[in-house]
Protein backbone atom coordinates (compact mmCIF):
# COMPACT_ATOMS: atom_id res chain seq x y z
CA UNK A 1 0.00 0.00 0.00
CA UNK A 2 1.11 3.60 -0.46
CA UNK A 3 0.36 7.19 0.66
CA UNK A 4 1.22 10.71 -0.55
CA UNK A 5 0.69 14.60 1.04
CA UNK A 6 -1.37 16.46 -1.01
CA UNK A 7 -1.44 20.27 -1.04
CA UNK A 8 -3.92 21.71 -2.83
CA UNK A 9 -3.24 25.62 -3.66
CA UNK A 10 -6.51 26.99 -3.61
CA UNK A 11 -5.40 30.14 -5.91
CA UNK A 12 -6.33 34.33 -6.24
CA UNK A 13 -5.29 34.17 -9.84
CA UNK A 14 -4.56 37.24 -11.45
CA UNK A 15 -6.72 37.99 -14.77
CA UNK A 16 -4.66 36.87 -17.93
CA UNK A 17 -1.55 37.91 -16.35
CA UNK A 18 0.63 34.94 -15.92
CA UNK A 19 3.51 36.44 -14.69
CA UNK A 20 1.78 38.11 -11.64
CA UNK A 21 0.04 34.38 -11.31
CA UNK A 22 3.76 32.65 -10.80
CA UNK A 23 4.75 35.06 -8.32
CA UNK A 24 1.44 34.53 -6.43
CA UNK A 25 2.00 30.52 -6.81
CA UNK A 26 5.34 30.30 -5.79
CA UNK A 27 5.45 31.04 -2.17
CA UNK A 28 2.52 28.54 -1.65
CA UNK A 29 4.68 25.83 -3.46
CA UNK A 30 7.74 26.25 -1.62
CA UNK A 31 4.90 26.06 1.55
CA UNK A 32 3.82 22.78 0.58
CA UNK A 33 7.23 21.66 -0.20
CA UNK A 34 8.18 22.44 3.60
CA UNK A 35 4.97 20.53 4.96
CA UNK A 36 6.00 17.21 3.31
CA UNK A 37 3.93 17.04 0.30
CA UNK A 38 4.44 14.73 -2.51
CA UNK A 39 1.77 16.41 -4.91
CA UNK A 40 0.90 20.10 -5.31
CA UNK A 41 -2.34 21.09 -7.34
CA UNK A 42 -3.14 24.28 -8.54
CA UNK A 43 -6.50 25.09 -10.00
CA UNK A 44 -7.53 24.87 -13.97
CA UNK A 45 -5.91 27.85 -15.90
CA UNK A 46 -3.87 29.11 -12.41
CA UNK A 47 -1.74 31.02 -14.95
CA UNK A 48 -4.53 33.61 -16.58
CA UNK A 49 -8.20 32.29 -15.37
CA UNK A 50 -10.78 30.74 -17.51
CA UNK A 51 -10.35 33.48 -20.31
CA UNK A 52 -12.35 32.80 -23.53
CA UNK A 53 -9.86 35.11 -25.48
CA UNK A 54 -7.52 32.10 -26.48
CA UNK A 55 -5.94 33.54 -29.29
CA UNK A 56 -4.23 36.01 -26.50
CA UNK A 57 -3.54 33.38 -23.41
CA UNK A 58 -2.62 30.05 -25.08
CA UNK A 59 0.94 29.23 -25.41
CA UNK A 60 2.84 26.28 -27.05
CA UNK A 61 3.66 23.18 -25.26
CA UNK A 62 7.24 24.55 -24.03
CA UNK A 63 5.44 27.55 -22.89
CA UNK A 64 5.21 29.98 -20.04
CA UNK A 65 3.03 28.12 -17.95
CA UNK A 66 4.37 24.49 -18.64
CA UNK A 67 8.05 25.78 -18.13
CA UNK A 68 7.04 27.03 -14.49
CA UNK A 69 5.25 23.44 -13.46
CA UNK A 70 8.26 21.91 -14.83
CA UNK A 71 11.25 24.26 -12.97
CA UNK A 72 8.88 23.88 -9.26
CA UNK A 73 8.92 20.22 -9.90
CA UNK A 74 12.28 19.66 -9.85
CA UNK A 75 13.08 22.60 -7.83
CA UNK A 76 11.32 21.14 -5.00
CA UNK A 77 11.74 17.71 -5.98
CA UNK A 78 7.60 16.79 -6.04
CA UNK A 79 4.94 16.53 -8.28
CA UNK A 80 2.60 19.73 -9.72
CA UNK A 81 -0.03 20.18 -11.80
CA UNK A 82 -2.57 22.88 -12.67
CA UNK A 83 -4.13 23.40 -16.28
CA UNK A 84 -2.69 25.43 -18.83
CA UNK A 85 -4.58 26.87 -22.47
CA UNK A 86 -2.04 25.08 -24.80
CA UNK A 87 -1.75 24.84 -28.15
CA UNK A 88 -1.04 22.10 -30.47
CA UNK A 89 0.92 21.44 -33.18
CA UNK A 90 -1.73 21.59 -36.54
CA UNK A 91 -4.56 22.19 -34.40
CA UNK A 92 -6.81 25.22 -35.34
CA UNK A 93 -7.81 25.71 -31.35
CA UNK A 94 -5.93 24.75 -28.53
CA UNK A 95 -7.01 23.01 -25.74
CA UNK A 96 -7.80 23.35 -22.13
CA UNK A 97 -4.55 20.66 -20.51
CA UNK A 98 -4.27 19.33 -17.20
CA UNK A 99 -0.29 19.11 -17.39
CA UNK A 100 1.11 17.22 -14.77
CA UNK A 101 5.13 17.64 -13.99
CA UNK A 102 6.91 14.89 -12.27
CA UNK A 103 10.17 15.86 -10.38
CA UNK A 104 12.07 14.80 -12.73
CA UNK A 105 10.32 17.10 -15.27
CA UNK A 106 8.75 14.36 -17.50
CA UNK A 107 5.19 16.14 -18.36
CA UNK A 108 1.84 14.08 -18.49
CA UNK A 109 -1.26 15.90 -20.12
CA UNK A 110 -4.84 15.63 -19.33
CA UNK A 111 -6.99 17.50 -22.07
CA UNK A 112 -10.20 18.32 -20.94
CA UNK A 113 -13.28 15.73 -22.46
CA UNK A 114 -15.73 18.72 -21.71
CA UNK A 115 -15.49 22.07 -23.01
CA UNK A 116 -18.31 23.95 -20.96
CA UNK A 117 -20.63 24.89 -23.41
CA UNK A 118 -22.49 27.17 -21.23
CA UNK A 119 -19.44 29.66 -21.60
CA UNK A 120 -18.66 28.83 -25.22
CA UNK A 121 -15.39 27.53 -23.87
CA UNK A 122 -16.11 24.57 -27.17
CA UNK A 123 -16.12 27.55 -29.54
CA UNK A 124 -12.30 28.35 -28.77
CA UNK A 125 -10.75 25.37 -27.00
CA UNK A 126 -11.15 21.88 -28.78
CA UNK A 127 -12.03 19.22 -26.80
CA UNK A 128 -10.07 16.22 -25.55
CA UNK A 129 -10.78 12.68 -25.53
CA UNK A 130 -8.40 10.51 -24.07
CA UNK A 131 -8.52 9.70 -19.84
CA UNK A 132 -5.30 9.93 -17.78
CA UNK A 133 -4.10 8.02 -14.75
CA UNK A 134 -0.92 8.16 -13.42
CA UNK A 135 0.71 5.92 -10.78
CA UNK A 136 2.17 8.60 -8.45
CA UNK A 137 4.54 7.33 -6.25
CA UNK A 138 2.31 4.46 -5.94
CA UNK A 139 -1.66 6.44 -6.20
CA UNK A 140 -2.99 5.82 -8.93
CA UNK A 141 -4.50 9.48 -9.61
CA UNK A 142 -6.82 9.82 -12.43
CA UNK A 143 -7.12 13.72 -14.05
CA UNK A 144 -10.40 15.60 -14.92
CA UNK A 145 -10.98 19.50 -15.37
CA UNK A 146 -13.63 21.32 -13.56
CA UNK A 147 -16.54 20.88 -16.25
CA UNK A 148 -15.90 17.10 -16.37
CA UNK A 149 -17.14 17.06 -12.76
CA UNK A 150 -20.84 16.66 -13.96
CA UNK A 151 -20.29 13.38 -15.94
CA UNK A 152 -20.52 11.07 -13.62
CA UNK A 153 -20.08 8.10 -16.31
CA UNK A 154 -16.41 9.19 -16.76
CA UNK A 155 -15.51 8.92 -13.60
CA UNK A 156 -17.07 5.38 -13.38
CA UNK A 157 -14.98 4.52 -16.56
CA UNK A 158 -12.05 5.23 -14.19
CA UNK A 159 -12.70 3.74 -10.70
CA UNK A 160 -11.30 0.03 -10.35
CA UNK A 161 -7.88 1.51 -11.57
CA UNK A 162 -8.09 4.96 -9.66
CA UNK A 163 -7.17 5.54 -6.10
CA UNK A 164 -7.74 9.17 -6.09
CA UNK A 165 -9.20 12.13 -8.72
CA UNK A 166 -7.95 15.17 -8.83
CA UNK A 167 -10.11 17.72 -9.78
CA UNK A 168 -8.62 21.21 -10.88
CA UNK A 169 -11.69 23.74 -11.53
CA UNK A 170 -12.90 27.48 -11.62
CA UNK A 171 -16.09 26.81 -10.66
CA UNK A 172 -18.00 30.08 -9.86
CA UNK A 173 -19.70 31.09 -7.07
CA UNK A 174 -23.07 31.18 -7.99
CA UNK A 175 -22.99 26.96 -8.46
CA UNK A 176 -20.94 26.33 -5.24
CA UNK A 177 -23.51 23.93 -4.02
CA UNK A 178 -23.16 22.20 -7.21
CA UNK A 179 -19.29 21.98 -6.82
CA UNK A 180 -19.30 20.88 -3.19
CA UNK A 181 -22.10 17.79 -4.02
CA UNK A 182 -20.92 16.39 -6.75
CA UNK A 183 -17.22 16.65 -4.91
CA UNK A 184 -18.52 14.39 -2.25
CA UNK A 185 -20.91 11.85 -4.96
CA UNK A 186 -17.93 11.11 -7.28
CA UNK A 187 -15.97 10.11 -4.01
CA UNK A 188 -18.92 8.32 -2.31
CA UNK A 189 -19.83 6.22 -5.51
CA UNK A 190 -16.47 5.19 -6.28
CA UNK A 191 -15.22 4.68 -3.42
CA UNK A 192 -11.90 6.75 -4.23
CA UNK A 193 -10.12 10.23 -2.94
CA UNK A 194 -11.40 13.42 -4.39
CA UNK A 195 -9.40 16.65 -4.06
CA UNK A 196 -10.86 19.70 -5.47
CA UNK A 197 -9.12 22.06 -6.13
CA UNK A 198 -11.13 25.98 -6.98
CA UNK A 199 -9.44 29.15 -7.30
CA UNK A 200 -10.59 31.81 -5.30
CA UNK A 201 -11.46 35.69 -6.10
CA UNK A 202 -12.72 37.45 -9.32
CA UNK A 203 -11.52 36.77 -12.85
CA UNK A 204 -13.58 37.99 -15.84
CA UNK A 205 -16.48 39.68 -13.83
CA UNK A 206 -17.10 36.43 -11.80
CA UNK A 207 -16.55 35.77 -8.43
CA UNK A 208 -15.12 32.91 -7.22
CA UNK A 209 -15.92 31.20 -3.75
CA UNK A 210 -12.96 28.69 -3.50
CA UNK A 211 -14.46 25.61 -1.15
CA UNK A 212 -11.45 23.30 -1.94
CA UNK A 213 -11.62 20.18 -0.53
CA UNK A 214 -10.29 16.54 0.05
CA UNK A 215 -12.69 13.96 0.31
CA UNK A 216 -11.76 10.35 1.20
CA UNK A 217 -13.02 6.76 -0.14
CA UNK A 218 -16.65 7.08 2.49
CA UNK A 219 -17.68 10.81 1.61
CA UNK A 220 -15.87 12.20 4.65
CA UNK A 221 -14.43 15.60 3.70
CA UNK A 222 -10.86 14.98 5.27
CA UNK A 223 -9.55 19.01 4.49
CA UNK A 224 -11.30 22.13 3.31
CA UNK A 225 -11.52 25.74 2.20
CA UNK A 226 -13.39 28.84 2.61
CA UNK A 227 -13.23 31.88 0.38
CA UNK A 228 -9.47 32.64 0.75
CA UNK A 229 -6.33 32.14 -1.17
CA UNK A 230 -4.78 29.40 1.21
CA UNK A 231 -3.58 25.71 1.02
CA UNK A 232 -5.51 22.23 1.78
CA UNK A 233 -2.58 19.28 3.08
CA UNK A 234 -4.21 15.95 3.84
CA UNK A 235 -2.96 12.27 3.27
CA UNK A 236 -4.43 10.15 0.46
CA UNK A 237 -3.66 6.57 1.37
CA UNK A 238 -4.28 3.55 -1.12
CA UNK A 239 -5.03 1.20 2.10
CA UNK A 240 -8.06 3.43 2.68
CA UNK A 241 -9.45 3.07 -0.76
CA UNK A 242 -8.91 -1.01 -0.36
CA UNK A 243 -10.38 -0.87 2.91
CA UNK A 244 -13.69 0.84 2.06
CA UNK A 245 -13.89 -1.18 -1.13
CA UNK A 246 -13.52 -4.73 0.68
CA UNK A 247 -16.15 -3.91 3.29
CA UNK A 248 -18.46 -2.19 1.18
CA UNK A 249 -18.16 -3.60 -2.30
CA UNK A 250 -19.86 -1.54 -4.62
CA UNK A 251 -17.70 -1.47 -7.41
CA UNK A 252 -18.37 -5.21 -7.58
CA UNK A 253 -22.23 -4.48 -8.57
CA UNK A 254 -21.38 -1.75 -11.06
CA UNK A 255 -22.93 -3.05 -14.34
Amino acid sequence: MSSIVVAGIQLDTVWEQPQASFARAQPWIAAAAAAGARLCVLPEMFACGFSMAADRVAEPPDGASVTFLREQAQRHGMWICGSVPERAAGEPRPYNTLVLAEPGGALHRYRKIHPFTFAREHEHYAAGSEHVTVSIEGVRCSLFICYDLRFADEFWTLARDSDCYLVVANWPARRRLHWTTLLQARAIENQAFVVGINRTGTGGELEYAGDSRVIDPWGEIVASAAGQETMLLARVDTEVVADARTRFPVLADRR
